[in-house]
């Protein structure tokens, strides 16, 4: 039986512009317990933890409030961090001097994904920060996470060393962090990152080779060296997670496995994150004067932590870049075979692009590969349309470079419907076409571009196309604006 596709909607890498880019810090899951402030200000300290969540009135810890106090409109580019009082007031100044926003989601804050009656759901956000949770993430919440991933979020994941309870409830964060990737509703372990359950301190130089490394060698500067005091490391599972990549490792470690990892990043669906194994070097040595906190962030590690840290931030609030520029990006079905069309108007190092298909947006399979061309190339690639099993289908280009590095195309979701029989001759054509089936009552033509550049009525089965450029276009055709078929079509 034939079939025809419809393009239902893109899914784009982000839909943030950097003057809306908004980071939200968690405050929820006992962030500022014990000997840990990890919070971009606060005005009240009046939290206590005995064995699990926050009492109001049961100690002096950090209460933080949503937002920051003075307003961040007023911060500027001389603003130090003891503007604010947290213990990673000075990340959050660096966030707010970049144009980014900021916010705290509080003690009794609600983590979401799609709920629009929640003013903190996720899906407001464009970074959501969790620095050394410590209490276990709901089913739901979970799900909320990854999901805001999924979907083109971006998490950034701090842990610490394992035996690090800090509200005595008998979870550190790292058991809470894997109990996330292993169990969530989602999908296991979508990130391909895991914590070692180890506690460590020292000092380490052993940086990627990768020279694409954005969170190494980003906006602020290459970041050459880490300083772990008491954290833990990383073990990274490309088989669960193809794009996941370590940033640095322990000494002594090689810098090409998958394991003694301090810094990883992936991508999952459309989303980004990054793990970092300890969270000393967040802190900034200010915040609750309670606790006894030190200056990680500009002082350990002359300075580097600060580049890294603000590199991997811009890199979460970047859109997904590729190493060239597509001017389109198109899926449609011909006859009996599945035509993807993309056309560039830059390719640098490119290697190949690789075509993949999905049934259900997260596990991808190559069905084929087409070696670069060269900026200002277009590309055809064909498979047949039987590959099609489900009614959500999704295509997208894995973008492959000279060095081994990858990223990825915006994905097209596509319904398979079946096909209604119709055909038009001749094709090629000169211009004037004649369509089988009465019921068309308007044609649309796309170019290569994917640009609608005529529309036309059909009078007696007859359409005249006028004079177009020779070349390949899509002709889609229409029954009292209702798409009913696509077809391509070939102007002599």
């Amino acid at each position: 039986m034939k079939k025809y596709l419809i393009i239902i909607f893109l899914f784009l890498g982000s839909h943030y512009s950097n003057a809306q880019i908004k980071i939200l810090f968690d405050a929820s899951k006992a962030e500022t317990a014990g000997n840990a402030d990890w919070v971009i200000d606060s005005d009240l300290f009046n939290l206590g933890f005995g064995t699990g969540p926050a009492v109001v009135g049961g100690g002096n810890e950090s209460n933080p409030q949503r937002y920051p106090t003075p307003l961040q409109s007023t911060v500027t580019s001389t603003t130090t961090e003891s503007y604010w009082k947290g213990g990673i007031s000075a990340w959050g100044i660096d966030c707010v001097k970049k144009g980014y926003q900021v916010e705290t989601l509080p003690y009794d804050g609600v983590i979401s994904y799609g709920n629009t009656s929640n003013p903190q759901d996720l899906s407001n956000y464009k970074i959501f920060v969790v620095d050394e949770p410590n209490i276990l993430f709901t089913a739901s919440e979970k799900t909320a996470i990854v999901n805001f991933v999924k979907f083109g979020g971006s998490l950034f994941i701090i842990s610490d060393h394992t035996v690090s309870d800090r509200n005595n409830d008998g979870w550190d964060s790292p058991a809470i962090w894997n109990n996330l990737f292993s169990t969530n509703s989602v999908q296991q372990n979508p990130f391909g990152i895991t914590f070692d359950l180890a506690n460590f301190s020292g000092s380490s130089t052993n940086i990627t080779s990768n020279i694409n490394d954005s969170l190494v060698h980003g906006p602020y500067g290459n970041a050459t060296q880490v300083l772990w005091s008491s954290g833990t490391s990383i073990t990274i599972n490309p088989s669960d997670n193809a794009s996941v990549k370590a940033s640095v490792y322990k000494t002594g470690a090689s810098n090409t496995g998958n394991t003694n990892i301090l810094v990883a990043y992936s991508y999952y669906g459309l989303g980004k994150v990054v793990a970092v194994g300890d969270s000393s070097p967040f802190d900034d040595g200010s915040g609750d004067s309670n606790d006894q906190l030190y200056d990680g962030y500009i002082t350990d590690a002359a300075g580097n932590h600060q580049k890294l840290i603000m590199n991997a931030t811009v890199w979460l609030a970047t859109i997904n870049s590729l190493p060239v520029e597509l001017l389109s990006f198109n899926v449609n079905q011909i006859n009996n075979y599945i035509e993807l069309q993309w056309q560039t108007a830059t390719e640098i190092d490119t290697k190949q692009f690789n075509i993949q298909y999905s049934e259900n947006g997260i596990d991808y399979t190559t069905k084929g590969n087409m070696i670069s061309k060269g900026s200002g190339s277009t590309y055809y690639f064909q498979i047949g349309s039987n590959i099609l099993k489900n009614t959500n289908n999704y295509f997208r280009l894995e973008v492959v470079d000279k060095n081994g590095s990858k990223n990825y195309s915006k994905t097209v979701l596509i319904n398979l419907k079946e096909e209604n029989g119709i055909s038009f001759s001749p094709n090629p054509t000169n211009g004037m076409i004649h369509l089988n089936n009465s019921t068309i009552n308007q044609i649309k033509i796309v170019d290569i571009s994917g640009k609608f550049i005529l529309e036309k009525v059909v009078n007696n089965n007859f359409v005249d196309l006028g004079n177009l450029l020779k070349g390949f276009y899509t002709l889609y055709m229409y029954n009292n604006n209702k798409l009913i078929q696509v077809n391509k079509i070939i102007i002599n």
